[in-house]
């Protein structure tokens, strides 16, 4: 067998005229070899010695490939075994691999790989939206094992901005499409969302009833993704990437809510606002592409839904929320309550676990770090603290503390014990001792 460089070589001298026996003398091979190259052997490749004994089952795997891509190599090697193939499993796998026989399936393929077409975002059109589900968040946060972002992104411009939440319920999803609008700077003409069950009907992609009151009350139209193509809105899903990985993935274990949400809006607004994009032979940074963008803007209040999220009262009777703390009466301390709060309102409510509104204070803004309290609760608090303050000096491990008389008393009880005669004291006695005395001495 010839080497590629031979092979190369025999060719060049056989151009030049040189015969083949001269060929053969100069690179050492038998002349039947050479003559086989020239006349289009491949090199590298040494040609079966015998029948290929995969050949006849070639068209029965191709067909069963074809209506099954994903059936096993496996149960495939069991139907051939029937057919009189007795070669191995591994030499079947191998047989496969290299005819290619196994055809791509296009309802599980990705996007990589295929051909893909750009999809044009006219400016102002569209927002993409969408959940970032973000692992090991602080344990201080109490959200258990995963943080929610909801984020936004201008399919035209590439700004986006995501703000922190507890729930995926409708309420949160109608909350972050405010916020995340306002630090947007406004609306575009269609809101782009995957297949949420708090939008749309998940199997038939319609609108849900609630949620169409909402998009009307913002003015915009709403455009479901197909189902499994999240490469329709490719410019949220890389906002998704770019928070989890440089954001997310150096957040400190001492870091508040408040504070990690203030972290990301600066990193948008210096980072990734600032990076440099070429739009329609336009080269600017991403905020200035994004201000000529010409958005609607926000309603002055949000769609009035009411937000829920459960808290635990604290020992000094106080409920944080988004980074200020409310106060409650300290008969609650440690107690589960439920703070709702309707958009737009300026106050909000807390609620025992039976339903009952034990205290309703006005809303401060989020991450101030104040604390906002009753006079009637500081006055109840006060109270309870200093009844049960005492200045008894605490009990010793060693201190003697014998048996008291209602300890005894009880004793005695259980023992059996006859219970003592009542001494009865005759008044006539005191009388007659007193009769015939003219003093008190």
């Amino acid at each position: 067998m010839l080497t590629r460089e031979d092979d190369v070589d025999a060719h060049a001298l056989r151009n030049r005229g040189w015969t083949i026996s001269a060929i053969a003398r100069h690179l050492g091979h038998d002349r039947k070899t050479i003559r086989a190259y020239l006349n289009g052997r491949v090199a590298g490749e040494r040609a079966r010695s015998g029948e290929d004994p995969f050949k006849p089952f070639v068209d029965y795997v191709r067909a069963r490939l074809v209506e099954d891509p994903h059936l096993w190599s496996s149960t495939l090697c069991d139907e051939l075994a029937g057919l009189g193939y007795v070669q191995s499993y591994a030499t079947l796998t191998r047989q496969i691999r290299a005819r290619g026989l196994r055809p791509p399936c296009e309802a599980c393929r990705p996007a990589r790989g295929r051909a893909t077409a750009v999809i044009e975002h006219p400016p102002g059109e569209e927002t993409q939206w969408d959940w970032l589900e973000l692992p090991d968040p602080p344990p201080s946060w109490g959200w258990g094992r995963s943080a929610l972002l909801f984020v936004g992104a201008l399919a035209h411009s590439g700004r986006w901005r995501g703000v922190l939440a507890e729930s995926m319920d409708q309420p949160h999803v109608i909350d972050g499409l405010d916020r995340v609008a306002r630090r947007l700077g406004g609306l575009t003409q269609l809101w782009r969302f995957d297949r949420m069950a708090t939008v749309c009907h998940p199997a038939s992609g319609r609108v849900t009833a609630s949620f169409a009151a909402v998009v009307k009350h913002y003015g915009v139209s709403v455009a479901i993704c197909p189902p499994r193509h999240g490469n329709r809105k490719g410019v949220v899903e890389k906002a998704n990437h770019t928070a989890a990985q440089r954001w997310w993935r150096t957040l400190g274990d001492d870091v508040t809510v408040e504070a990690a949400q203030a972290a990301l809006d600066r990193l948008c607004e210096d980072r990734f606002d600032q990076r440099p994009r070429v739009i329609d032979g336009v080269r600017d940074s991403v905020a200035a592409h994004a201000q000529r963008e010409r958005l609607r803007p926000v309603p002055p209040v949000p769609f009035p839904a009411t937000v829920t999220v459960e808290r635990r009262v604290t020992a000094n009777a106080r409920v944080a929320y988004r980074g200020n703390f409310y106060s409650v009466p300290p008969e609650l301390a440690a107690a589960a309550v439920t703070v709702t709060v309707r958009l737009g309102d300026r106050h909000l409510d807390i609620v025992t676990a039976g339903g009952i509104v034990i205290a309703r204070h006005r809303l401060a803004a989020d991450g101030a770090g104040v604390v906002i309290a009753d006079h009637g609760h500081v006055t109840a608090l006060n109270s309870a603290a200093l009844a049960a303050f005492t200045d008894s000096a605490p009990h010793r491990s060693k201190q003697r503390i014998p048996p008291g008389p209602a300890a005894q008393a009880a004793a005695a009880v259980l023992r059996g014990d006859p219970a003592p005669e009542a001494t009865v004291v005759d008044l006539a006695r005191y009388a007659e001792a007193a009769n015939g005395r003219n003093t008190l001495t």
